[in-house]
């Protein structure tokens, strides 16, 4: 089959969409990712299918939004494709249209609960919008996988539809290279965390924590909407030398900068549903480097890392509170072994290769 996958975020550094492409591509079919044009000198170098970005006049807000539907719905009439994989909400409006009117196959890739997220709480003119277009698209949809069991469950709750649960596990890591370079300096721990740089996602107070750590450094991987503000923050708080800002990483990249960490953080804020019912990649992407974690008290993430007792989950807005749990976990030697030893067990259950299947059940359907 001919497949289109469109995204609004940054095609290289969208670890989920890289893991579809390939899978999809041996099995197989003929795979096309669509988005827009974000880091000119970094855009197809090296990925494994043919990409399509737009350039486009606007970047952000409604306007935004419309014009990549528009322009993504003009590719798409006119595409030589069989089956159009929308990614999130924001791509469904063009893929619904052009599916409906060649009579083509439609495929709805869930990677948030997109109406909960916390960009839409506290505007509720915007997210009537897309709450109503999700409802007008949703209930006609077959064919629909998420990230999350709860967010599976939201939806065949809301709209009586059946959704499939396709986990944002990464491959299993145990041929990874050791780097070329090296983010720590002489003896210190590194406290990572990697993802968008967004609101909600406890970014402010781990860099306020920095203030009461000793002998480590918060190294912030990614891009966002409040990254020019906590750049701010962290000069304004003086913890130039504790915090450090990556920026974007590629894919196929970002496990060389995981596996030197000494510990992984996602402390997602309890901002609607969508960060509440959250699996993020970031934090299988820990797994598999083997590098414990801290997560926030929420009911997926925190699920995962008392099963198999690879960390902590932490309920806190003080600053000296997670600055303690940062020490605490980073010298605590014993526990850290044991968080080691379980890290293995997990890694191995918790990877691509065993959870592809399930991607794949969804494109055997239709053929």
């Amino acid at each position: 089959m001919k497949i289109c996958i469109s995204v609004t975020n940054d095609v290289i550094t969208d670890q989920r969409l890289e893991r579809t492409v390939r899978t999809l591509m041996t099995a197989g079919h003929e795979v096309r990712a669509i988005g827009r044009k974000r880091q000119p000198t970094r855009t197809k170098i090296g990925y494994p299918c043919p990409v399509r970005l737009f350039s486009l006049l606007f970047n952000k807000g409604p306007l935004f939004y419309a014009e990549y539907n528009f322009r993504l719905l003009l590719f798409l009439l006119l595409a030589k494709v069989d089956v159009m994989l929308a990614c999130d909400l924001d791509t469904l409006p063009a893929n619904y249209l052009a599916a409906g009117i060649r009579g083509k196959t439609l495929v709805y890739d869930s990677h948030e609960y997109f109406t909960e997220v916390p960009e839409l709480i506290g505007r509720p003119g915007a997210k009537k919008i897309w709450e109503w277009m999700e409802k007008r698209m949703l209930p006609h949809i077959r064919n629909i996988y998420t990230v999350s069991a709860s967010i599976a469950e939201a939806y065949k709750a809301t709209y009586g539809i059946p959704v499939q649960v396709v986990f944002n596990f990464p491959y299993r890591g145990k041929s990874l290279r050791q780097p070329d370079f090296s983010l720590k300096r002489e003896d210190e721990h590194i406290i990572l965390y990697q993802g968008s740089v967004n609101i909600g996602r406890g970014l402010e107070l781990a860099l306020l924590a920095m203030k009461f750590v000793e002998n480590a450094r918060l190294v912030i991987i990614g891009d966002g909407d409040i990254l020019v503000d906590l750049m701010q923050l962290c000069d304004t708080a003086e913890l130039a030398g504790r915090v450090t800002f990556c920026g974007r990483v590629p894919a196929h990249q970002l496990a060389l900068y995981t596996i030197q960490a000494d510990l992984g953080i996602s402390l997602e804020e309890d901002l609607g549903l969508n960060y509440r019912y959250a699996l993020p990649n970031k934090l299988f992407d820990y797994i598999q480097a083997c590098v414990p974690v801290l997560v926030s008290d929420l009911p997926e993430m925190s699920a995962v890392v008392k099963k198999y007792n690879i960390g902590r989950t932490i309920r806190t807005t003080d600053p000296r509170e997670l600055a303690a749990c940062f020490a605490s976990m980073l010298d605590d030697d014993s526990e850290r072994r044991r968080w080691k030893e379980n890290l293995r067990t997990a890694a191995d259950e918790l990877c691509w290769e065993k959870e592809e299947s399930k991607l794949l059940q969804v494109f055997n359907r239709l053929t």
